[in-house]
């Protein structure tokens, strides 16, 4: 583990508990409170006024920091929009890129430009993607370009209050609100008693007092590398075929802890390699010295590995699955909004 990664999880573990370290960092938690409470405010006041966009906007989003499901949350719902017979495009900030400038993400794109979470959105499900610091500015770009967009989701957008929002959905992990603190003493960026329209558990089982809907989390079979960047299952491994053979597994996400667990419930041994969240493997491959059989990658690496060539790298994707009343609550909140799901396109996959 490199140093950034165990700075990272110390600051985890702080945030569990209210010990030494947290109360430590107190005083800058009570200073990023007040700034957080006064751009509420200042939204509630009338003194800054969001801006709405010609079509509807849900927004997905935490109040705890960094790893509670967004992205799979966002890619759960485009996929039921698209179901419904919607045509929704994505908007994020892109984490982890170079730049803040807004720009529309292609699939051959390298995630150094558009980000890791975007790039893997856009080829996961087939939706525009644009990303920006001003999400209304990307979320007008993107329009612009695809103007048969008739409803945009927003991965990560809660706490940007400039862009005006027909939905919000507020997502939770195991974790729950952490210590009950605000940042750097403890998780939260914004009020736990924040309001949202739906409250959706990246977990099997509520972690909060909040009443919300729980998910399933569960992984896909293995893919090469060269496979998943066609799209294809060609080659997908059996879990069993993997047991008793020398296997590493690689996570560059904010919890790698939580995809070597699910891992480890297939029954596999591996040795562990947790990099920083958004890692870049700008330098070269981590495992290239290993002697061993097979990596195995989270999608969220392997858009970063479009230079990479080792046939021992598979990718494991995660499916996050709702509880189908989620959505069925949902297509409700939308209906009682006026936004009724469309009739289906012929030929909508």
């Amino acid at each position: 583990m490199n140093a950034r990664s165990a700075l990272e999880l110390r600051l985890q573990q702080a945030w569990a508990k209210r010990g030494l370290l947290a109360c430590a960092l107190l005083p800058l938690a009570a200073l990023y409170a007040a700034l957080a409470g006064a751009r509420r405010l200042a939204y509630r006041a009338g003194w800054r006024r969001p801006r709405r966009l010609p079509v509807p906007v849900l927004v997905v989003g935490n109040v705890v920091a960094g790893g509670a499901g967004k992205t799979p949350t966002t890619l759960a719902l485009v996929h039921h929009l698209q179901a419904r017979g919607w045509s929704p495009g994505i908007v994020s900030r892109g984490y982890g890129r170079k730049g803040d400038s807004v720009l529309l993400v292609e699939p051959g794109q390298p995630a150094a430009q558009v980000g890791d979470e975007p790039l893997l959105m856009a080829r996961r499900c087939r939706a525009p993607v644009a990303v920006g610091a001003d999400r209304v500015a990307a979320a007008r770009a993107l329009l612009a370009a695809h103007p048969q967009l008739d409803v945009l989701v927003c991965d990560d957008g809660l706490q940007h209050l400039r862009l005006a929002r027909d939905v919000e959905i507020l997502v939770f992990d195991e974790r729950g609100t952490g210590n009950g603190w605000y940042l750097p003493a403890g998780p939260l960026r914004d009020s736990p008693r924040r309001e949202a329209d739906l409250v959706l558990y990246n977990a099997p089982a509520p972690s909060t007092a909040r009443p919300g809907y729980p998910t399933t989390r569960t992984l896909a079979r293995p893919v090469p590398l060269a496979s998943w960047r066609r799209g294809s299952p060609e080659g997908q491994v059996d879990w069993a075929a993997l047991h008793g053979a020398r296997v590493l597994a690689a996570a560059g996400v904010a919890h790698p802890q939580r995809f070597f667990s699910m891992l480890q419930a297939q029954g596999l041994t591996f040795e562990q390699l947790p990099l920083p969240d958004h890692h870049d493997y700008a330098h070269g491959w981590p495992w290239q010295d290993w002697r061993g059989d097979v990596v195995l990658v989270t999608e969220k690496d392997a858009v970063k590995l479009d230079r990479c060539a080792d046939p021992r790298v598979h990718v494991v994707a995660l499916d996050l699955r709702p509880d189908p009343r989620f959505f069925a609550a949902l297509d409700d909140l939308l209906r009682d909004k006026g936004l009724a799901a469309r009739p289906k396109r012929q030929g909508h996959d």
